[in-house]
């Protein structure tokens, strides 16, 4: 008889504290997303030239940079982003 009585407060406790509950409206997916930066850029565009600094050490102790131009002719480029690698957090 106990348990009974038990089990039908605990159903009631928790059907009370579900029925309390306010569901939060979630926020639209367009604003969760920053606004994508404008470029005269179209697709089968030739890239710009710019340089990127590499996580290898030249011989003098410093970074070594690249230059998109330096690969011209020469390989294919894949730029692969790793958002937050390697920060340590």
């Amino acid at each position: 008889m106990i348990k009974r009585a038990l089990s039908i407060g605990f159903l009631f406790a928790a059907a009370s504290i579900a029925a309390a509950q306010t569901p939060t409206p979630s926020p639209s997916p367009a604003a969760q997303r920053p606004a994508a930066p404008h470029t005269n850029l179209k697709v089968g565009d030739k890239a710009p030239d710019f340089t990127l600094p590499s996580t290898a050490v030249g011989p003098d102790g410093r970074g070594l940079r690249f230059k998109l131009s330096d690969f011209k002719g020469k390989k294919n480029v894949v730029l692969a982003f790793y958002v937050l690698a390697f920060t340590g957090g």
